[in-house]
């Protein structure tokens, strides 16, 4: 069968339709006939018109090119390699167009790239790029995150391994770090990331940045697996990057890698000496052995991933850690990822932007160009970026001015990244836009984790599957919902609660948070996602109060509380709660409601009534709270 020519969409554009449920539903484009033959494309190709190619929605090309580090706009145009990149994931086979199409579009390629979130406000000219050309890619150093649990090693182990390459001369030794060092062994670099933890690992690709190639989880010998290091393997399997154990501290008289090894291997996480894929590298960072062998396999791994990057295009990076500095301003610190930044250059960073004034690298020195892998001191932007916001280059300050304002906008009225609810993941299961659901599990104690998998795994079906990304007893803590954010994840907690810091995250990420006291209420609502068929949440609404005036004894009926209504309503059959000196006293449900001797069903702030409550004992100056449980309205 000949290939099928892309064709540009013309003319109106397709009615839309809600498929799912009305509360949360996802609107789809009317699907076209899936290609059954090759797709003929052009050298480049806006995504929106790829996805009309391939007859599939505009959101599986966008999640297709974040899988692969690449962060698209609708608008936005990516080249042939990257198109059919993205094609052969979904399923589809593609053939290059003609010579004439090849011409045409190369032309075009340096024109029209829409700054992210311009397309939609009109804001601004189009930002130029390079077009990426397979001759141009050229091989990249690996970019590594060191993890594990508190006091096993993690800074002594990156500090052990800058001295050494210092002391002994190697080129590339790094004396100062800025937020990642960079050290040669066998004459090519390794990139180490000095973040803080999981925390800030996660935190990054919680807002959309995926910058690490491998992860070190560092494990003290003498200590074993520790809950810290269970989170990091727990966050390092959500973001699908090899990994390497690094067995610390063999050097203590009480080590015993074996239980490691035994440890490791309880968390699912085998290592090649038990039949498993994960390298363990016994290593002391005190003494300073095993250190050549960790970077070997570093490199190993890498050299397996085939970690490439095109230095001549314009530059794209993530943000690692920024400042302000009394003497030199704003102060980020860049790790590019492809292209080459230049003192000079307008780029573009999250909300804010700036011409390079001066680049400085990790040995503290000035420098004219930062390559791929490369982490730079960057001066000359406006404010100060957030950690994991991507750097780009762009052709002027206009266009970069109104790139950061696009994306202030799209920041305040909450179009930027949102978290998953449970009902957003019932709707696009039912249009068929996901395969898995995503849950972080958290109970009261460890006897219910097995009886709750067991439940939920009994609800997987050939069509979509419950992915457990983390599971354990005790309460819900901030790294549960960093987690849960970075992986679109949702959080299901049994017969537990939300820690001070976990409520936090949540109210900042918009992680959804269920809580459950009963197993089969759980997995109804779990099953009823997966079927697309999901209830609409339930949020309580607080109505009003009333204080209580009067407490008047009413025969059989038992007591009926004067009240004077200060502020909203009271509802008949309404939830109340009865507050005495600002303790909650019981929770209970209004069971009648008066104005002088007719029932009625509600009472507005300013008028007085009787309230009769179903249980509970009423005294002058109480405070009856109302409220209900209400569907959430859902944009």
């Amino acid at each position: 069968m000949p290939p099928r020519r892309y064709q540009p969409r013309r003319g109106p554009r397709p009615q839309r339709r809600r498929s799912g449920p009305a509360s949360g539903a996802v609107a789809t484009e009317v699907a076209a006939p899936r290609p059954t033959g090759p797709v003929e494309l052009p050298t480049s190709i806006a995504v929106k018109d790829l996805a009309t190619a391939l007859a599939v929605s505009p959101s599986e090309i966008i999640k297709e090119l974040i899988r692969n580090g690449i962060f698209a706009t609708v608008n936005q145009t990516i080249d042939y390699d990257t198109a059919s990149l993205v094609a052969a994931e979904l399923g589809f086979e593609v053939v290059e167009g003609s010579a004439q199409q090849r011409a045409a579009a190369e032309a075009a390629s340096q024109q029209e790239i829409v700054a992210p979130g311009a397309e939609e406000e009109g804001a601004g000219k189009p930002v130029l790029w390079t077009e990426e050309h397979p001759e141009e890619l050229e091989t990249r150093a690996p970019i590594v995150a060191v993890m594990g649990h508190v006091d096993h090693g993690k800074t002594s182990l990156l500090d052990a391994i800058r001295s050494t390459k210092v002391a002994t001369g190697e080129r590339g030794g790094i004396t100062q770090h800025i937020g990642a060092s960079e050290v040669v062994q066998n004459d090519k670099r390794i990139v180490f990331l000095d973040t803080p933890g999981h925390e800030a690992f996660t935190a990054m690709r919680a807002r959309g940045a995926q910058v690490t190639d491998i992860a070190v989880i560092v494990v003290a010998a003498d200590d074993g697996v520790m809950p810290q290091t269970r989170e990091a393997i727990d966050h390092v399997r959500a973001a699908r990057v090899p990994m390497i154990v690094a067995i610390n501290k063999v050097d203590k008289p009480d080590a015993n890698p074996d239980r490691v090894k035994q440890e490791l291997a309880d968390t699912g996480v085998l290592i090649e000496e038990y039949g498993g894929d994960v390298i363990a590298v016994p290593v002391s960072a005190k003494q300073q052995t095993g250190l050549d062998t960790l970077l070997e396999m570093i490199l190993l791994v890498a050299d397996l991933q085939e970690l490439k990057a095109n230095p001549k295009r314009a530059a794209i990076g993530t943000i690692v850690e920024s400042k302000v500095d009394k003497g030199r301003g704003t102060v980020a610190t860049v790790l590019i990822q492809t292209g080459t930044l230049r003192t000079g250059d307008v780029v573009v960073v999250g909300r804010t932007w700036g011409r390079v004034r001066a680049l400085q690298n990790a040995s503290g020195k000035r420098v004219k160009a930062a390559e791929p892998a490369t982490a730079v001191e960057i001066l000359g932007l406006n404010d100060v970026p957030e950690a994991g916001d991507i750097l780009r280059v762009v052709a002027d300050e206009k266009q970069a001015r109104d790139a950061a304002e696009a994306a202030t906008r799209a920041a305040g009225t909450g179009d930027g990244r949102t978290a998953f609810s449970l009902e957003d993941i019932s709707a696009q299961i039912q249009a068929s836009e996901v395969k898995e659901l995503r849950v972080v599990l958290k109970t009261d104690v460890q006897g219910s984790l097995g009886a709750i998998r067991h439940a939920l795994e009994r609800l997987n079906t050939s069509e979509v599957r419950i992915n457990i990304i983390r599971e354990g007893a005790g309460d819900i803590n901030e790294s549960d919902v960093l987690l849960a954010s970075a992986s679109d994840a949702i959080v299901v907690g049994f017969n537990t609660r939300l820690d001070p810091g976990a409520q936090r995250a949540v109210e900042a990420s918009g992680v959804d948070v269920r809580m459950y006291d009963v197993i089969y209420k759980l997995t109804d609502d779990v099953g009823a996602a997966l079927n697309g068929m999901l209830a609409p949440k339930l949020i309580e609404q607080v109505e009003g109060h009333a204080e209580v005036r009067m407490v008047i004894k009413a025969g059989k009926a038992g007591f009926v509380a004067g009240s004077y209504v200060t502020d909203g309503r009271i509802v008949r059959g309404a939830g109340a709660r009865l507050f005495r000196g600002g303790a909650l006293i019981e929770e209970t449900r209004i069971e009648s409601l008066k104005r002088f001797k007719d029932d009625v069903r509600e009472v507005a702030a300013g008028f007085e009534c009787g309230i009769s409550l179903a249980s509970g004992e009423i005294a002058e100056g109480d405070v009856i709270e109302c409220f209900q449980m209400v569907a959430e309205q859902r944009a």
